[in-house]
């Protein structure tokens, strides 16, 4: 290579680095997994329809790390006096937050805004859960599922233990497999029963002539009144397959007991937190970018342009997303609490802890 050359190929990498990082974002938004993952394209989508009503740049940093708890723990650790910072978290950290020490708490913060959404799990069109094994693929934040599976194919059980053995007896829990790979196999049959956040069922599932919804997990809605629970109605974007309608259906009786109750708990922390904005407490610039959302939301182009993506799911922004928080934090019991850390450890495999300072009794 000549002399020329290679300076040319030098001054193009100093000017190229010079104009990345001379480009400093108005507002940064920090997602904790890869460029591509599904919160970093809800976050983009978001990211774009923002900008118009905040008047500024908002710009994506990607933190990816294991069960995506890294970067997490770095906005919580590193970006408290970033003012300019507000952080995307998904239902996965909710998962996390109930089962591992990490350092992120969620009453440190305040909310932007939320979207309260929801997880469809799909099945094979030819696929009988009552007449063969459910073969599913583990992956970040599914434990729901598992939970919901073992509530549709078990009934109601004395003993936690009972929980286990059944669903040992229904569920091939397969690990180690990428979300393309699940995408794949479930393609080809090696897997009948896929879940998917709605984005991506609308791309990946819906369009699939082999496949149908089996169930999802509902929509979360606060207690009317003090003392009352929260509870899960249905979606308006698949109605008539709530778990809770088709447990009642298929068993003749409402899911109740500790195993219900630690599903509730573990679907309404990652589905009622799936897509979520927050700062850090006392944030200056809390209440503008609480302004821009709320515009947002009243931007029809805006609006439309999310919803293609998503689904008709509803914002709870500012105030109201602190409340929505304080009703899930309201739910962790001891019980509940409890059977979830276990289950998890004996029917799953995986390395959970019991916090007990988590624990509103």
């Amino acid at each position: 290579m000549g002399i020329n050359k290679k300076i040319a190929i030098g001054l193009c990498i100093i000017i190229g680095i010079g104009i990345t990082n001379s480009v400093k974002a108005d507002v940064t938004l920090v997602v904790p997994q890869k460029v591509g993952g599904g919160t970093s394209v809800w976050a983009a989508i978001v990211a774009k329809e923002l900008e118009k009503s905040l008047g500024e740049r908002v710009v994506l940093e990607h933190y990816p790390s294991a069960r995506d708890i890294g970067g997490f723990n770095k906005f919580h650790n590193e970006y408290k006096d970033r003012h300019d910072a507000i952080m995307v978290s998904h239902g996965g950290n909710g998962v996390s937050f109930l089962t591992e020490n990490v350092d992120y708490n969620y009453d440190e913060y305040d909310s932007v805004g939320l979207m309260n959404l929801n997880i469809i799990v799909a099945k094979r069109k030819e696929f009988d859960p009552d007449n063969g094994f459910i073969k599913f693929s583990s992956g970040s934040g599914q434990t729901p599922e598992a939970f919901a599976m073992t509530l549709l194919q078990c009934g109601w059980v004395a003993k936690l233990d009972g929980y286990v053995s059944c669903f040992n007896n229904e569920v091939k829990w397969i690990n180690g497999m990428s979300g393309s790979e699940r995408r794949l196999a479930f393609r080809r049959g090696e897997l009948n029963a896929p879940r998917e956040n709605p984005a991506a069922y609308k791309k990946h599932v819906s369009k699939d002539e082999n496949a149908e919804v089996w169930f999802h997990h509902g929509i979360l809605v606060p207690p009317l009144h003090a003392g009352h629970p929260a509870k899960h109605i249905d979606d308006v974007n698949y109605e008539g397959f709530l778990l809770e309608d088709l447990f009642r259906a298929k068993w003749g009786y409402q899911a109740e007991g500790n195993f219900y109750d630690a599903y509730k708990l573990l679907k309404s922390f990652r589905d009622g937190m799936q897509k979520a904005l927050w700062v850090h407490k006392g944030n200056p610039n809390r209440q503008r970018y609480v302004d821009a959302l709320t515009a947002l939301t009243q931007n029809p182009e805006s609006v439309a342009a999310i919803e293609k993506k998503v689904g008709q799911y509803e914002w709870i922004i500012g105030d109201a997303g602190n409340a929505h928080r304080d009703t899930l934090m309201s739910m962790i019991t001891s019980p509940a609490l409890k059977t979830l850390t276990t289950f998890n450890g004996e029917a799953l495999g995986l390395d959970t802890v019991f916090k007990s300072n988590l624990v509103s009794e």
